[in-house]
């Protein structure tokens, strides 16, 4: 599905990444993107939208938990700047038993781990819970990653936290990839999400980090909140 034309200044000539000359950073001698004034953005930002929220915060976590009566929260290892990893954080939105359901989903229906392989994501996924259905939709279930941001793990925008078998998606931008903090949002967010093909989201990582500036940052963040009450893309 082609990304939306009101991103047209963020996604011309997406061509030639590999070329572009950020890619060619040293990721084990510079720091990553945005450096101190993007770093103290993050925090500021992080700090004040956990207090805001944490009455939502608190209704969640009861909910989560009296749905099944499992943990509220999930943190799944994934690949931050350098290739560090680190565990990010999300209201649990799956059943306690969600690997050997995802086992058995996969292997019923060739179409089915087609579309796994593919994107790594299911539209019609028999893990997720009732809550965690409603939880998704809102990106709520998102919502503490502001600790991973307050902590510097993660940024407020950048491109998607992934699992290590995911790199080899990203070819020979994985440098690229490997020279900025995740976000928890980002083009790719306001540009469709799961309404987008893989490789448009490497593209659109590719395409953020190529042209990173603060005041591309604040456009995405402005934008990712008519986003998630849009829906588009979200499973």
């Amino acid at each position: 599905m082609p990304s939306d034309p009101s991103h047209a200044s963020l996604l011309t000539n997406t061509a030639n990444f590999s070329d572009a000359s950020p890619s060619r950073r040293n990721v084990s001698e510079t720091g990553p993107y945005g450096g101190r004034a993007k770093r103290a953005v993050d925090f500021l930002l992080a700090l004040a939208g956990l207090i805001l929220l944490a009455p939502l915060f608190v209704l969640t976590a009861i909910a989560v938990k009296l749905s099944d009566g499992g943990p509220i929260f999930f943190s799944h290892k994934r690949v931050g700047f350098r290739g560090n990893s680190f565990g990010c954080l999300k209201f649990r939105t799956m059943r306690v038993d969600a690997a050997e359901r995802l086992t058995a989903y996969l292997q019923s229906d060739p179409d089915i781990a087609k579309e796994w392989n593919a994107t790594r994501k299911l539209k019609d996924d028999p893990r997720v819970t009732a809550i965690g259905t409603m939880l998704r939709r809102s990106s709520i279930d998102e919502l503490p990653q502001l600790i991973n941001v307050l902590r510097g793990e993660m940024s407020l925008v950048g491109p998607r936290p992934v699992v290590v078998d995911e790199l080899t998606r990203y070819g020979a931008l994985v440098s690229l990839y490997l020279s900025a903090r995740p976000g928890l949002t980002g083009l790719w967010q306001v540009s469709g999400r799961s309404d987008t093909s893989y490789d448009q989201r490497v593209r659109l990582d590719a395409d953020y980090l190529s042209r990173f500036s603060l005041v591309a940052d604040t456009e995405i963040i402005l934008k990712t909140v008519p986003a998630l009450f849009s829906q588009r893309g979200s499973y």
